[in-house]
């Protein structure tokens, strides 16, 4: 019998913990409880009517091909609805330059095996994306960081951060950046800091990993170019980009895609083919007819009002129950799934947590969103998921939480 398993395990997973948010979930199972945390789409925003017809007749007319082993880099039917889903937003890809994923996470994963080896340095948002620092992570890079601002990331912060790198020899393998909507903080990033990020991944050819879930869930203002159209107009080849259907059609499906140059595609296409081989075809089926004949322009549309009010109920909830004297601060998004609390100092969101339950109301500590020294008094909310009703009673739960715990002991 094996004794020592972990002495066994390889370097890269010895000291790897896997996605924390995910653990937290087994703490919610109590029904009361208003779950302000995971990053679910609403149930009442499924097409179920619309699935039921599409799958009754993908099984029936290609029930073989759909139980059958399938293309690795992507069926040639959602190949084909991407080239158009991509179009409306500007960008002009081929089938050379899309690989199917499973997943948004997928995709990720695929990223962090392409190009990171042990040590290797990546600059990102403080906070960012948990689930791109988590797939990162198995390749134990060094995360270098900058605290976003109020329009994106810090692009003068990234430029300082790679110039002291590269004096020490050291050249990050990429920057990674959700710009619209930013997952946890809910910020997106304005036209101008995108084009100077352009500019500093051309000065210092650094890629750029773009990542866009929520970029179809503008509630407010007009759309801001992608990084991968704006890199396009400049001749291309600089940016890779990383989409998913979870958010827009449904999680459960679990497809996605990245785009990028030719060559960066094959690659993860021969990763591809050795860790889940091939995309199930039922999936990407129901996600091309998704794209294709489900009224995907009137989804988008009825998804924008039905989070956009939610937002508005969160965001008005909480200018109710935290007056300026607690020193509780919020971002206000233009879109997206969620925003960004920040609490006065002396409060650990990790410890919070645990009162918040008790409460019957939870969140996600923002400690995770951290690829290095994470600050620990801020927590991101999902207001997508609950309804209206619990939206403001969730706002007044964390609220009364809140003061119980900054109220003096004694």
């Amino acid at each position: 019998m094996i004794q020592d398993w972990n002495s066994r395990f390889s370097d890269n997973i010895r000291e790897y913990g896997g996605y924390s948010i995910g653990k937290l979930f087994d703490l919610l199972k109590d029904p009361e409880i208003i779950s302000l945390a995971g990053g679910l789409p609403s149930p009442d925003m499924f097409l179920k009517h619309e699935m039921r017809l599409v799958s009754g007749r993908i099984l029936e007319e290609n029930l073989e091909k759909v139980m059958q082993y399938t293309a690795i880099k992507g069926e040639q039917v959602l190949l084909d609805a991407i080239v158009q889903f991509l179009a409306r937003d500007n960008i002009q890809v081929t089938h050379d330059n899309i690989v199917v994923t499973s997943s948004g996470q997928h995709g990720l994963d695929l990223i962090g095996r392409l190009f990171l080896n042990p040590g290797d340095v990546v600059i990102l948002d403080r906070p960012t994306f948990a689930g791109a620092i988590v797939a990162f992570q198995m390749q134990r890079p060094e995360f270098v960081g900058v605290d976003i601002e109020d329009d994106g990331s810090n692009v003068d912060g990234f430029r300082t951060r790679i110039e002291a790198l590269e004096k020490e020899g050291r050249k990050p393998k990429f920057i990674y950046v959700v710009p619209d909507f930013q997952n946890p903080s809910g910020i997106t990033m304005s036209l101008e800091k995108r084009n100077a990020l352009l500019d500093l991944s051309r000065d210092h050819n650094i890629p750029i990993l773009e990542d866009s879930p929520y970029r179809d869930f503008r509630y407010y203002g007009e759309t801001i170019p992608s990084l991968y159209s704006l890199d396009q107009e400049r001749g291309g080849g600089n940016v890779i980009g990383l989409y998913t259907f979870s958010k827009l059609f449904c999680p459960g499906l679990r497809i996605g895609f990245n785009i990028g140059p030719s060559e960066v595609i094959d690659r993860m296409t021969n990763i591809k083919e050795g860790n889940v081989l091939n995309t199930p075809k039922y999936n990407q089926d129901m996600c091309a007819a998704f794209l294709t004949e489900m009224g995907m322009e009137e989804h988008i549309l009825k998804c924008r009002k039905y989070y956009r009010e939610k937002l508005e109920v969160f965001l008005s909830t909480m200018d109710e129950c935290f007056p300026p004297e607690l020193g509780v601060t919020w971002t206000k998004p233009d879109g997206g799934l969620f925003l960004w609390v920040t609490l006065p100092e002396e409060i650990d969101t990790h410890k919070l947590f645990y009162d918040a339950i008790k409460y019957k109301v939870a969140f996600v500590p923002g400690d995770v969103f951290f690829g290095e020294n994470p600050s620990v008094n801020m927590m991101r909310i999902n207001f997508s998921f609950a309804t209206k009703e619990q939206l403001a009673a969730a706002v007044k739960r964390l609220a009364d939480c809140v003061r119980n715990r900054l109220q003096p002991s004694g």
